[in-house]
């Protein structure tokens, strides 16, 4: 079948919110645990390229959006999907899903979409990869039950749009056996769209002075946790001394985080939970005013 004749096909089916989905994942509980650590933050530059290095997302985010006068505008708005899909309430979901919705259906060209189940299985995919990645780091491995039960959750970030349940690798061995395929695939093909949204995130004039001075440390995180080939594709480079700086900054942080006041880690989740609020709430007054 057509790939956009199929796309297309999957769209009417699943116009607006899965109510049946969201009632049946409406309070996920494992996967709060994970999302809500502001340190889940750091690894964003590292989401956002790998994302991008898939060429459908790549050419949608560098032809369709303001990343390079607003490259944090991604974070934002990726970081209030995931904190809604954990938190918020299902009213609060179904607005944000329709929002995505809308968003996405005007993001598209020759060649790809941004509604096509496949690139948003990646992009999720890679949300649950790094998250996990830098929240090991942090507290150490989890048990098996523990990891299993947090990944199921953790395709609500998936399923909640255009993608059906059986697109969601079903245990995680089968998705570290997806992300090994999908890494082999991509570290061959990184397009000019995804090396200009590289350039906009980790090297942009244009973010505030407090921001643009931290691109540095942003910039050596970010290529401490991307495949190698994948960070070489993109330009970033390594060597003894920035493995050095790296394995320093490892250390520190696994020390010094986990003893910071739960409060102070989760600001970052009610911040971004708050604003989403107040966001929906002016916009309900906007429609009734």
């Amino acid at each position: 079948m057509d790939e956009k004749k199929d796309i297309t096909t999957q769209n009417e089916k699943s116009n607006g919110a899965d109510e049946k989905l969201l009632k049946e994942l409406e309070n996920p509980q494992k996967i709060k645990k994970i999302v809500r650590e502001g340190i889940l933050l750091a690894g964003g530059g590292a989401a956002i390229l790998l994302q991008v290095a898939m060429p459908g997302v790549g050419k949608g985010v560098d032809e369709h959006s303001n990343f390079s006068y607003r490259p944090l505008d991604r974070l934002r708005t990726t970081m209030t999907y995931v904190y809604c899909m954990a938190f918020g309430t299902p009213e609060e979901k179904r607005i944000i899903i329709e929002m995505v919705h809308k968003a996405h259906s005007v993001v598209r060209g020759p060649d790809y979409s941004a509604d096509d189940p496949h690139l948003q299985v990646w992009v999720a995919a890679t949300l649950y990869a790094v998250g996990i990645d830098l929240y090991e780091q942090i507290f150490g491995r989890m048990d098996e039950a523990t990891a299993e039960a947090i990944y199921r959750e953790y395709a609500i970030l998936a399923v909640s749009l255009r993608v059906e349940p059986g697109m969601w690798p079903p245990t995680r061995e089968a998705f570290w056996t997806y992300w090994d395929e999908q890494i082999e695939k991509l570290q061959h093909q990184i397009t000019p769209q995804a090396k200009n949204v590289a350039k906009d995130l980790l090297f942009n004039k244009e973010v505030p002075f407090l921001i643009r001075i931290s691109m540095p440390l942003v910039r050596l995180m970010t290529a401490d946790l991307l495949p190698d080939r994948i960070r070489e594709e993109y330009g970033l480079k390594t060597s003894r001394s920035r493995r050095g700086m790296q394995k320093v900054i490892r250390g520190f942080t696994k020390v010094v985080y986990p003893a910071t006041p739960s409060f102070i880690r989760t600001y970052p989740m009610r911040y971004y939970m708050k604003d989403m609020r107040k966001r929906m709430k002016k916009a309900q007054q906007q429609q009734h005013g």
